[in-house]
């Protein structure tokens, strides 16, 4: 049996929408054991007193990547499959710049505001209603950012393609800048930390 499993028709879309219900109610409750639910915890990052959020995230993609690299490597999974969105560089930077600001404004990402607003906290249901109404707007004037919303098309590409370079020597760059980064991270927090203790 090979993976994908949706992709080779070993179940339906209502079995689909199931596995994705109970995917997504795993990962909100991992995201609200992890502390990630709070505005607060979340904007320590921007400050560098918290890096929980880069730490959590970057060893998402870390499993996520191995996983896909060695089950497709002993053929339980053909990454062939797995569909790759494509590039539009200047609205995916826009999109980039805005979303940005809105994570550094509201202290949530989208993930993490329905976390909160599920567990009843007011930001967080604050954050979710003004996505839906971005979102609102957006579809109700897209007929005049077609043309910038399809601009500047790249395709599908990866980064092994990018850099030509083969999978495996990407997957052990990524790995060993994670390393780095969860060590710096450490450091980071343990500085600030004493740094803001107050003198006896």
């Amino acid at each position: 049996m090979s993976a994908p499993f949706f992709e080779y028709g070993l179940f339906g879309d209502g079995v689909s929408l199931i596995v994705a219900l109970v995917i997504g109610v795993a990962f909100g409750v991992a995201l609200e054991q992890s502390g990630m639910g709070n505005a607060r915890k979340l904007a320590g990052q921007f400050y560098l007193r918290d890096l929980t959020v880069f730490k959590v995230m970057f060893t998402a993609i870390l499993t996520a990547m191995l996983g896909v690299f060695w089950l497709g490597w002993i053929g339980m999974l053909d990454v062939s499959r797995i569909y790759v969105p494509e590039t539009w560089l200047a609205p995916q930077i826009v999109g980039g710049l805005v979303f940005g600001a809105g994570f550094a404004l509201a202290g949530l990402c989208p993930g993490t505001s329905c976390v909160a607003a599920a567990t009843g906290r007011l930001d967080g249901i604050a954050v979710v209603l003004g996505m839906f109404g971005g979102v609102l707007v957006t579809g109700l004037s897209f007929e005049t950012l077609a043309s910038f919303y399809v601009s500047t098309p790249r395709g599908v590409f990866t980064l092994p393609q990018l850099i030509g370079s083969s999978e495996g020597v990407v997957v052990f760059a990524i790995v060993a800048v994670a390393l780095a980064g969860f060590k710096a991270a450490e450091a980071i927090e343990r500085r600030n930390t004493v740094s803001i203790v107050p003198a006896s």
